[in-house]
């Protein structure tokens, strides 16, 4: 049995990560200021976690909650390209410093390995379909170059203090809990609270915008086995956790009509600035080196998650 720290457990990548290592049989710690997770998230396996209120920006919380533990699952952060826009100096304080500090913290604890949530948005809005883990860089938005910096010092902290890291750079993850109600959430989580209570959803741009979207199931699985890969093929790499498939904000819409039963139109709006057009993954790296395949497909996730909206 081993420990596992999970930064912003209150989110829903988080506390998606609790659940299936607790089913595991694993020891979860968790840490979260709660300022974009929610206490509801984890509501019901609270007497199963040790949970630590606390800021990611804070060292000595860090270095507390680093004490003892194995792994360390990184997914705090401000998830947001729009809010980065409009607040650059936040985003940078708690998704570049935050990492910092969590990195220092799992290296003075002799932790085995960090794994990050990194971000597919470090790639720009290049025209080169898929984006591979070859490619240069070409960060759009406050929050990508955060991001893509995180990635940075993973790898430097590897190099120069031997902390075995790994970098996943997701690829537009929904799924269960993630919080509609915020302007910065996810297209789909929004999408389906909104159809689910019949009113019509907005899209920014013309609706051909398409995105590799990934069912948190699949997620979770790239974490576990980034946690166990062999450090020859995983330390100090950065690898794509996605489909290999993408799929049109028009179509999603139309799939989800049929799920949701809703028979109005979309409201299309301006596009918003930091937002890239097209986004695909080639998963091939992943593949190889950690033995990763998703395994669940788009439509099955958008099934699960509609009825799991449904039923709240």
């Amino acid at each position: 049995m081993a420990l596992y720290l999970i930064t912003g457990i209150g989110g829903f990548i988080g506390s998606s990560l609790a659940r299936a290592l607790l089913s595991r049989g694993e020891q979860v710690r968790g840490i979260d200021n709660f300022s974009t997770g929610k206490s509801d998230n984890v509501a019901d396996i609270l007497d199963r976690i040790d949970l630590r209120e606390a800021d990611i920006t804070d060292l000595d919380a860090m270095h507390a909650a680093c004490a003892g533990a194995d792994f360390v699952l990184h997914q705090a952060a401000i998830p947001s390209v729009p809010k980065s826009v409009i607040d650059p100096l936040g985003s940078n304080r708690a998704n570049v410093d935050g990492t910092v500090n969590v990195l220092v913290a799992a290296r003075d604890a002799k932790v085995k390995r960090v794994v990050y949530a990194a971000s597919s948005s470090c790639y720009g809005d290049t025209p080169t379909l898929p984006k591979h883990e070859a490619m240069r860089p070409d960060p759009i938005s406050p929050y990508a170059v955060a991001k893509l910096a995180g990635e940075h010092y993973l790898v430097s902290f590897y190099r120069c203090y031997q902390l075995e890291t790994v970098a996943l750079r997701y690829f537009n993850v929904f799924g269960p809990r993630q919080d509609p109600s915020s302007p910065y959430s996810g297209v789909l989580a929004k999408f389906i609270t909104v159809m689910l209570r019949g009113e019509q959803p907005t899209i920014y741009g013309d609706g051909e915008q398409s995105r590799d979207f990934t069912y948190i199931d699949n997620v979770v699985e790239g974490n576990l086995l980034a946690c166990k890969a062999p450090a020859a093929q995983a330390a100090g790499q950065v690898f794509n956790v996605a489909t290999g498939r993408r799929v049109t904000l028009n179509e999603t819409f139309q799939l989800l009509q049929g799920l949701t039963s809703y028979k109005g139109q979309l409201n299309y709006s301006p596009e918003r600035g930091g937002d890239i057009k097209h986004s695909l993954a080639d998963i091939s790296k992943a593949e190889a080196a950690l033995g990763y395949k998703p395994k669940v497909d788009f439509e099955e996730g958008l099934r699960r998650t509609v009825e799991w909206y449904r039923g709240t």
